[in-house]
């Protein structure tokens, strides 16, 4: 093993899973090393019950996740949305569809087939899937939830090319299944703007992750129960101390699916789970920095 770790080193990557767990001392470019993000809000009365709960609170919110998909929202619902991120200098993220789920896929709902997750089938999905980001961005958004590589790797070329604005930014999800810092840099090298890795990453994987890449990594603090449930407020502390700089998802376990369709009341109670794992970074991480507001990109 030991050759291979070398080998590992010798191209900028960590030799093993980083059990020492080592501070980052990467930041965000606002110097911020955390941002809150709440995941699954799929619509806009849930985004405004959202946005009221959290300032209510007095905690400054990043990031809102629609994981529905862009084809599920009217143009004036986007329009609405965007209108929302933008009046409380958040950053909205939509999710592109359509997926294997919503295709004629019959093996992706199978007990083997479910590993496609959410990648696309054949090319003219591609094609659809561009199009939603078309349609999104025409619309004002310009920050994107991934599921399939190949088609990241084609918005990437796209947006370097100006077929897509340049400041479009492409989120990787946790759906996509990586957890290693390969996968992780592979991703980067591709176009993320972030990856979420898999859900129940330990501490010593998301500390050799760090090591690999530069670009924020994302993590859920919580589950919904078709994930497996877990709440885990009390390592959030440590994520940001060795993953820095980190989206904390939050308020997941409000919900019992990626796509559950979040209520008026749902929202609410995924403020609250944001205000809990706040008290925890006060309490035993109090000097860890958060971006300040208006913080996007």
């Amino acid at each position: 093993m030991e050759a291979t770790r070398k080998f590992l080193e010798s191209i900028g990557l960590p030799g093993g899973d980083a059990y020492d767990l080592p501070t980052s001392e990467k930041r965000f470019r606002d110097g911020g090393q955390y941002r809150f993000e709440v995941p699954g809000i799929q619509g806009p009365k849930a985004m405004e019950a959202l946005l009221e709960a959290m300032d209510k609170l007095g905690i400054c919110l990043h990031r809102v996740t629609q994981t529905k998909g862009v084809m599920f929202l009217l143009d004036s619902e986007i329009e609405a949305m965007v209108k929302m991120a933008k009046d409380a200098q958040t950053d909205l993220i939509l999710a592109i569809g359509p997926r294997a789920t919503t295709d004629t896929s019959a093996s992706v709902h199978t007990e083997e087939g479910v590993r496609m997750g959410y990648r696309l089938r054949g090319q003219e999905q591609i094609v659809r899937a561009v199009e939603e980001v078309k349609r999104a961005s025409v619309l004002g958004c310009h920050t994107f939830l991934v599921y399939d590589e190949g088609c990241l790797w084609l918005l990437n070329e796209m947006r370097k090319a100006g077929e897509i604005p340049a400041d479009t930014h492409f989120k990787v999800s946790a759906h996509a299944g990586h957890g290693n810092p390969c996968s992780a840099k592979l991703l980067e090298l591709i176009g993320a703007n972030s990856i979420n890795p898999v859900r129940d990453i330990q501490l010593q994987m998301l500390a050799s992750m760090r090591q690999a890449i530069d670009i924020p990594i994302d993590i859920h603090t919580e589950n919904p129960a078709s994930t497996g449930g877990f709440i885990r407020h009390y390592e959030v502390p440590e994520m940001i101390r060795v993953a820095a700089p980190i989206y904390l998802k939050t308020g997941g376990s409000v919900a019992a699916t990626h796509s559950w369709d979040t209520t008026v009341d749902d929202a609410k109670k995924r403020a609250k789970q944001v205000a809990l794992v706040k008290r925890m970074i006060d309490t035993y991480y109090p000097e860890a920095v958060q971006s300040p507001k208006g913080s996007l990109k």
